[in-house]
């Protein structure tokens, strides 16, 4: 099964529109010099005497054992937005910091190019503590891969496999057993860029980087079982698994592929999640099953939600289950969305808009910490970076004659089914009858029989999905059924009801002779859920479809029900101009709270979990 993406994948939403340019303008923001600051530091090309402080900080300050880790990602998501858009401007931007890196390479001898000393390398085969300079290299390594895939600059593959020759002779130095030990201290993602190279240049080098980063202390346990994972740092490892998936996607070797069920199952299956679909609490891993005690300031690091998205979609390749694509809705919703280039409404919020936090507290009456444009550049920076540079991805899936709508968003994709060119649109029909968007009264208003037929917010979500060919095509469109649903899916062709199912364990599939025009219309019962922890189930969150709702609170509540605590919620503000709202409210519980989508909040304190008591109890 392949991804369909790139020019491929058009997208019309405008959230995803919004979060693209955004990020985009951020990307050509920052400028070149400081973006190759510590390269060429180290290779001599500039001076670091005086303070700039107009400079990066935070962690690509020169006295950061992990400066210059940022390029790499801005690397790798100014190549997936060309992918997306071709936009000339960010090539050339990404093809000048290309050339700065060739002459950094040639002033350093012609191998190491890096915004660290070698020394930091040999300092870890002696056992000295440093600051993960392979996790560093690493994303150098990926920047340079993705900029030679998605944008075809040549350069860029020279100089990392110029650099990988570096990597082959340091490692040759040591026993299996102290090179264990070096990958014992976090390497990134070193084994997918070995794999990406050996798929790309064929050179029996990379099977040899390949045997060497195999990390026979965590792989093996996990193949045998065992829990390696609780309270360990997790994004140490998700990366390492990401390797292996590559290597398996390039050698076939099946060992690979059973590391990464091995941890799938280890990570998220045995362990479980919180209710926006994220784990972990100060970046290690819970235990399993046990997340009532790790309710904190730092769950759910960004980096680990970006990492684990991107596992779950090697894993739906290689099963078409859609379990997997359930596990990406919730993390994109509450946590990409709820974490990276947050926009609020000014009226009510100074400053309106956030860059990104890099974790999203869980405790009671926390709050969001967001970063600044020039001030932190932790790792989570440049995640989002990554995350955001194409939101056009992992929508449609193609299997030959076989067609996966795998995420709902207004887009459309075109593909080739046996020779014929075929695009699929998929538009959110919103029911509201009105596109009149703020308090300007001047937008159209056509008299129509939407409007009133839908009074209040639908209890279900629609979409249509229209096929457009030249020539009639026979395959097989597949349509996810996200586990969210609250009654039957209904699913029509051309008007004509064709299926009726609660089954969220697989897609709705419709086999036909497609002709132009043909459209499919699905409808997804949608509503609140109260989702408990796991060791606690008197501790309730509340989703409403995919998206986790946050009450508004500057101090811990407790909420007293009777019965099923989605009662207690009413719609509120359900209605503003041309559109449906997700605002609600409590109905008895004083003072009441208000819940909004967690990617909605900014500055304002929340609280994601409630102990529910029967209400008359202990007040």
């Amino acid at each position: 099964m392949k991804e369909i993406k790139g020019k491929s994948v058009k997208i019309y939403e405008g959230e995803l529109l919004r979060r693209e340019r955004v990020n985009r303008a951020y990307l050509m923001k920052l400028e070149n010099r400081y973006l190759l600051r510590n390269f060429d530091l180290e290779a001599g090309r500039i001076s670091g005497r005086g303070m700039d402080l107009n400079a990066m900080g935070g962690w690509e300050d020169p006295s950061c054992q992990l400066r210059g880790h940022f390029l790499g990602h801005w690397l790798s998501a100014a190549a997936f937005n060309y992918n997306e858009t071709g936009d000339r401007e960010l090539y050339a931007k990404a093809y000048t910091i290309i050339d700065g890196l060739k002459a950094c390479q040639k002033d350093n001898g012609g191998k190491w190019v890096a915004p660290i000393p070698e020394k930091y390398l040999y300092w870890i085969g002696e056992g000295r503590n440093i600051w993960a300079p392979q996790y560093n290299m690493h994303k150098l390594f990926m920047g340079l891969v993705d900029v030679y895939i998605y944008m075809g600059i040549k350069e860029s593959l020279e100089i990392a496999d110029n650099l990988a020759d570096w990597f082959l002779d340091w490692s040759g130095k040591y026993s299996r057993e102290e090179f264990d030990n070096i990958l014992d201290v976090e390497t990134g993602g070193m084994l997918e860029e070995w794999a990406e190279l050996l798929n790309i240049t064929g050179d029996e080098k990379y099977k040899t980087l390949l045997s060497r980063y195999y990390r026979a202390r965590l792989f093996e346990p996990l193949l045998e079982g065992k829990d390696v994972l609780t309270n360990m740092h997790a994004n140490t490892t998700i990366p390492e698994i990401l390797g292996c998936a590559r290597a398996y996607e390039v050698t076939g070797d099946e060992k690979w592929l059973n590391i990464v069920k091995a941890y799938w199952k280890c990570a998220v299956t045995d362990r479980g999640c919180f209710a926006t679909g994220g784990q972990t609490q100060g970046e290690i891993w819970t235990p399993k099953f046990k997340l009532k005690a790790r309710l904190g300031d730092k769950n759910q690091e960004h980096c680990t939600v970006y990492n684990m998205i991107r596992l779950a979609e090697f894993l739906f390749r290689q099963t078409n289950d859609p379990e997997y694509m359930h596990y990406i809705e919730y993390n994109i919703q509450n946590g990409i969305f709820a974490q990276t280039h947050w926009q609020g409404d000014i009226w009510n919020e100074k400053p309106g808009n956030g860059l990104l936090t890099y974790f999203l507290p869980m405790k009671a009456a926390s709050k969001k910490d967001w970063a600044g444009e020039m001030d932190s550049f932790f790792c989570c920076h440049g995640t989002m970076v990554q995350a955001n540079a194409a939101l056009n991805r992992l929508m449609y899936y193609q299997n030959g004659k076989e067609v996966y709508v795998t995420q709902y968003a207004n887009s459309e994709a075109e593909l080739d089914i046996e020779g014929n060119v075929v695009k699929i649109g998929v538009r959110q029909d919103y029911m509201n009858g009105n596109l009149q968007n703020s308090s300007v009264n001047d937008a159209r208003q056509t008299v129509n029989d939407t409007a009133s037929a839908f009074a209040n917010k639908p209890d279900f979500r629609r979409y249509i999905v229209t096929v457009h060919t030249d020539e009639a095509v026979d395959f097989k469109l597949k349509l996810r059924i996200p586990d969210w649903i609250m009654k039957e899916a209904t699913v029509y062709v051309n008007g004509e009801l064709t299926e009726t199912t609660a089954d969220t364990g697989k897609f709705v599939s419709i086999e036909r002779w497609w002709k132009e025009g043909d459209s499919v219309s699905i409808n997804l019962p949608i509503g609140i859920k109260s989702i408990s922890l796991p060791d606690d189930s008197d501790y309730v969150a509340f989703r409403y479809g995919p998206y986790v709702l946050a009450g508004i609170t500057d101090v811990e509540r407790i909420l007293y029900v009777e019965g099923d605590p989605t009662k207690e919620l009413t719609q509120d503000t359900e209605r503003q101009w041309g559109d449906f709202r997700t605002f609600y409210h409590t109905e008895n519980q004083d003072p009441g709270i208000s819940f909004i989508k967690l990617s909605d909040i900014g500055y304002q304190p929340y609280q994601l979990y409630f102990k529910v008591k029967e209400s008359g109890k202990n007040k």
